[in-house]
């Protein structure tokens, strides 16, 4: 029988075909889109993993509940267990299993209430999701639901939202929380036992609670055992011994290995706005537990001293990865540690960690050979007065023996030279992101911490060195612009190379940096380290910033580098808080946790130049240097000036004076090439180093030549000064300080135009001038005058 077109329009036109055709197109469109999406939308747990996926630590969730996020992998244990306790045809159905409902609507008939809701494993995902009260109409949607989502999911997906969303008593959502919670290991590592006793809890969660309900809990975990026996799931053996193990009595504590790592990540996670709240670090458990352990321990130590926190951070050279994050002590119960403060992304001041990126940075530019003798004097500059640690001066030392020493002076005096704007911008060029004002703000105070650093970002620059170094000669003399970044604390895929022709730092400045580096006296050890061929070889800097607030020490290998920070977060200064004595300790410690680098860093030959080299003044040989040495040293050292120290004298016949023109025929002096510091540097110069000779003095009856013998060391001109009051109330004095090439020399000193007085074998007078601006003039014998002005400031101004 056929239907004729008209008559087919006519049937579908009858109302009650359209309405229905309407609702069934209603339905298959719910059907559709009857999923909630995301289908879970309850927070979760911000959690941290080690290196091989195990728990560092977790946070509870925004709502109060322990839940981890979703995790696709489901143990084979569970997914046995909770499939013969809840849902024994779940890999045959397709969401709804007849057979189960049916039977649940007898048990409930007979029993007169509700004992059994007949849902399968995918009906409960669908309730959990929703939240559905238990009415018939939500059933029906939850069978529908279920459908559909057997539909878009495949049964392993299907598990794994169940065990990741499914209620496991108390506040514990989810198998991974479960397990940490009541068991203290990962689902994986659950014994039968343990698997079934989690597996019977979503369907009557409140089983754990502490004290109630073990015997309940553990007649249901039995028969699930039996019942996995007769199934063959297990033999007979495993179900009698998993029935011996016991129940869980209580909820807990998580692991806390990392609790700082874990605060920063989430801090991380929220301002990059990341849905997802579990990531695998690149933490390495076991040196994670043994750097903190080694921080304990000298917390114990230094805290009798009211010194109360201390952080460490361990990175990877060639990754940057962090492999132990130590963000500060872990006594939550004592307010005054501020444990929760992490110190390693906190700016603090650097002390004098950063002079190693101006040591290299000055090769670099060609400002100084390796060796260069920089001065180190008293030193005054626009009202800056910085000193040494030992308040001593050497006169002149070698710029790696300054930075070995660590010594202010010539730090600031090799600031002055590469100007402090230009490294301000050399810093920012590396990472260093904390120095948020204008380099005028910091000036030349820059170099002795005068701005902030972090640890994170500190360590992460000395790791960029020595990456450079490491890589340069496996690029065949090339740089990777790649290799200056942050440090992280996960693994990432390494970049492609992005190779270059030059580098911010040249590798043969970076080279000699960390060599001058190593020449540093570890705490307590004197250089006997070095009769040990099993010893580290370290390259490392400590720090120590202004009022012993902060104690720094960062160490490099080819392989690790290691940042330790010492102080109190509050910002008090503790007598004997230096870098050298509280960090470097820890930092060696720690050191000797890592495997020892078989080799140190490669020479980067290609960067390297032979050239002449003055012994005396470690600059390029000029033409009076005498024996001259040749040296490799970087190839931008080509750049630098020439020895400025070594001129020619003219003696006379017997060497003991100098003489002129004016008063000895050419053919009687005698000409040789001399080694002459400037006075104030030849003044502290001489008492260290025996083997200065001062030039002889002139012969009596020579006139001598322009250059003045005399020098004020201080004050300099256009100092301000301030003269503080004695410990007896009464107003101090300012010693002014001279230098005289000529030994025993009279200088006669006049304040204001004034005579004050006069010295000779020790050029210092003693001046209390009133508050205001003033002249100091000085007179020699011979009649060389030096004159300077300065400003004494009013205390009560």
């Amino acid at each position: 029988m056929q239907i004729s077109k008209k008559s087919l329009k006519q049937y579908v036109k009858r109302p009650k075909v359209t309405i229905s055709a309407a609702i069934l197109l209603a339905l298959l469109i719910w059907f559709a889109f009857c999923l909630p999406k995301p289908l879970f939308k309850s927070p979760t747990s911000y959690v941290i993993d080690d290196d091989k996926s195990q728990l560092l630590g977790a946070s509870i969730a925004e709502d109060g509940q322990w839940r981890f996020p979703y995790d696709p992998d489901v143990p084979d244990k569970f997914s046995k267990c909770i499939i013969a306790f809840e849902d024994k045809r779940f890999n045959s159905h397709l969401g709804f299993d007849p057979l189960a409902f049916g039977r649940a609507i007898k048990q409930n008939l007979r029993n007169k209430r509700v004992t059994s809701g007949g849902s399968t494993i995918t009906m409960q995902v669908i309730r959990l999701a929703t939240h559905h009260n238990r009415t018939i109409w939500n059933k029906i949607a939850e069978i529908m639901m279920a459908i559909r989502l057997e539909l878009g999911y495949n049964k392993k997906e299907i598990m794994a939202l169940y065990a990741s969303n499914a209620p496991f008593g108390s506040n514990v959502i989810g198998l991974d929380a479960a397990a940490w919670r009541y068991f203290g290991r990962s689902a994986d590592k659950l014994s039968w036992g343990e698997m079934a006793a989690l597996a019977v809890l979503p369907n009557s969660p409140s089983l754990v609670h502490p004290g109630k309900n073990r015997q309940i809990l553990l007649k249901k975990r039995n028969l699930l055992l039996a019942r996995l026996q007769q199934q063959g799931t297990i033999d007979s053996t495993t179900a009698a011994l998993a029935r011996f193990e016991p129940v869980p009595d209580k909820p807990m504590p998580l692991p806390q290995l990392a609790p700082h790592l874990l605060q920063r990540f989430k801090a991380d996670a929220k301002a990059a706005n990341l849905s997802d709240t579990r990531i695998t670090t690149s933490i390495k458990s076991n040196l994670q537990q043994q750097v903190a352990d080694i921080v304990e321990k000298h917390h114990q130590v230094l805290k009798a001293n009211d010194i109360n926190n201390l952080a460490a951070v361990v990175l990877d050279v060639e990754t940057g990865a962090t492999l132990a994050y130590v963000g500060n002590v872990s006594h939550r119960e004592d307010p005054e540690t501020e444990s929760d403060v992490d110190v390693i992304s906190a700016p603090r001041s650097p002390g004098s960690t950063l002079k190693p990126l101006l040591y290299a940075s000055m090769l670099h530019d060609g400002l100084i050979l390796p060796n260069s003798l920089i001065p180190d004097v008293p030193t005054q500059i626009a009202g800056y007065h910085p000193e040494n640690f030992d308040l001593g001066y050497d006169g002149a030392v070698p710029a790696s023996n300054a930075l070995s020493r660590s010594l202010n002076v010539p730090a600031v005096k090799m600031l002055q030279q590469y100007k402090y704007e230009r490294f301000y911008d050399m810093l920012k060029r590396t990472g260093i992101t904390t120095l948020n004002q204008p380099a005028d703000h910091y000036g030349l105070a820059l170099i002795l911490g005068g701005g902030e650093n972090t640890l994170w970002e500190l360590t992460g620059a000395y790791a960029d060195m020595a990456r450079v170094l490491n890589h340069y000669n496996k690029n065949g003399g090339k740089y990777d612009a790649n290799d200056y970044h942050h440090p992280k604390y996960f693994y990432t895929a390494l970049k492609q190379p992005n190779l270059q022709n030059n580098g911010l730092l040249d590798a043969g400045s970076i080279y000699y940096t960390l060599q001058a580096m190593e020449e540093v006296m570890r705490p307590g050890e004197e250089m006997l380290w070095q009769q040990f061929s099993s010893s580290q070889r370290v390259a490392w800097k400590t720090g120590t910033s202004f009022g012993f607030r902060d104690g720094w020490a960062i160490g490099v290998t080819p392989k690790y580098v290691v940042g330790v920070w010492v102080g109190n977060t509050d910002g008090e200064g503790r007598p004997g808080l230096t870098g050298i004595n509280t960090a470097a300790p820890v930092l060696f410690e720690i050191f000797r946790l890592l495997p020892a680098a078989r080799e140190w860093f490669d020479a980067p030959s290609g960067e390297l130049v032979k050239i002449n080299v003055c012994p005396e003044s470690g600059y390029r040989a000029g033409q009076y240097c005498i024996n001259p040495i040749e040296q490799y040293v970087p190839k931008t050292c080509l750049k630098a000036p020439v020895c400025p120290w070594h001129k020619m004298v003219h003696l006379s016949a017997d060497r003991r004076y100098q003489v002129t023109a004016n008063c000895v025929s050419p053919d009687k002096m005698l000409n040789q090439p001399w080694f002459v510091l400037p006075p104030s540097m030849e003044y502290y110069y001489k008492t260290k180093n025996y083997r200065y000779h001062v030039l002889p003095a002139f012969a009596p009856g020579c006139e001598q030549n322009d250059t003045n013998p005399m020098e004020l060391i201080y004050p300099k001109d256009g100092a301000k000064v301030y003269v503080p009051l004695e410990a007896d109330g009464k107003r101090g004095r300012m010693i002014c300080n001279a230098a005289h090439r000529v030994a025993g020399s009279k200088i006669f000193w006049h304040l204001d135009g004034a005579y004050v007085g006069q010295s000779s074998a020790f050029q210092q007078m003693a001046l209390n001038p009133a508050p205001g601006k003033h002249k100091l003039t000085l007179v020699d014998g011979a009649g060389n005058t030096v004159n300077i002005n300065f400003e004494v400031l009013d205390k009560n101004k």
